[in-house]
């Protein structure tokens, strides 16, 4: 009974090589055209994982034993790609080695989001609402934020940016009354997401421009407060009409990595009305 404690406690101290012990022991060698004969136990033998991910074998033994030290991000990938590990997965490895997820590498979306996903942003007709990448460019929304905020589609790629436009955009920001709380929460929240996820040369590069081009945002971002984005509400004082008061709300895409929807919910009914008035507005301009 002492011995299996032991081995209990060898294993919970090292999580890493246990859940990389599991992900092999489920992977079927004929999938690989490996020989299946002979075979004491199920799944891949380590000498098998550490060829498909080209790394030493005594290495890959070593890191299912606790040994060696915490692998580096590229030795994290070959490994997830060679036990073929989903992107949940995938983070879960990471978490494991590094205490932190995979730094998100938000792909280049020239079409938006998926034509279900556009459907559900087109269906809150009432609520201006959009879906952002990890580098906070807006990939998505529909017509009450075109109407309410600003009408992305007359922007470039580069210009749709939620940071960009509250630091670099005269007319946004005339429509923010509380340009400076919204600013500095804004950066704060940036910064935060930005530990979580790891920064990227895209998102690494937005940070050096707009400190060059920004004297405010180089202020903010000296501050290195962290804010979480969660709920609030927010004020916007559309070029016709009294001002608005949205209650928003952030909310993950667990389907698209990197990806998030943020929600601006009327806060009263009269608020409603007028955010109904832009977007009637905007459809006969149209």
């Amino acid at each position: 009974m002492i011995t299996n404690a032991g081995t209990i406690n060898r294993e919970s101290e090292n999580l890493l090589g246990t859940y990389l012990k599991e992900r092999r022991s489920r992977l079927d060698p004929a999938t690989f055209d490996l020989p299946t004969a002979r075979r004491r136990t199920p799944g891949l033998r380590r000498e098998e994982v550490a060829q498909r991910a080209h790394v030493s074998v005594t290495w890959y033994t070593w890191l299912e034993q606790g040994r060696g030290g915490a692998p580096s991000a590229d030795m994290l990938d070959r490994l997830a790609r060679a036990l073929v590990l989903e992107e949940t997965e995938r983070e879960h490895l990471y978490l494991l080695a590094h205490g932190r997820p995979p730094e998100v590498k938000s792909p280049v979306r020239t079409n938006g989001v998926s034509p279900r996903m556009q459907r559900v942003l087109d269906a809150l007709e009432s609520s201006p609402a959009l879906i952002k990448d990890a580098a906070w460019n807006v990939v998505a929304w529909n017509e009450a934020a075109a109407a309410v905020l600003i009408d992305y589609g007359t922007l470039s790629p580069v210009e749709r940016n939620v940071l960009r436009l509250v630091f670099c955009h005269p007319r946004l920001r005339a429509q923010l009354p509380d340009w400076e709380q919204i600013a500095s929460f804004v950066v704060a929240t940036f910064r935060a997401e930005l530990a979580r996820t790891g920064a990227s040369q895209q998102t690494q590069a937005l940070i050096e421009a707009l400190s060059r081009e920004s004297p405010e945002f180089a202020a903010m971002w000296r501050n290195h407060e962290v804010r979480k984005h969660g709920e609030g509400i927010k004020r916007v004082q559309p070029e016709v009409g009294e001002s608005i008061a949205l209650e928003y709300s952030s909310f993950a895409i667990d389907a698209q990595v990197g990806l998030s929807m943020v929600v601006y919910m009327p806060a009263t009914h009269a608020d409603a009305e007028r955010v109904k008035a832009l977007v009637t507005r905007r459809r006969a301009l149209a």
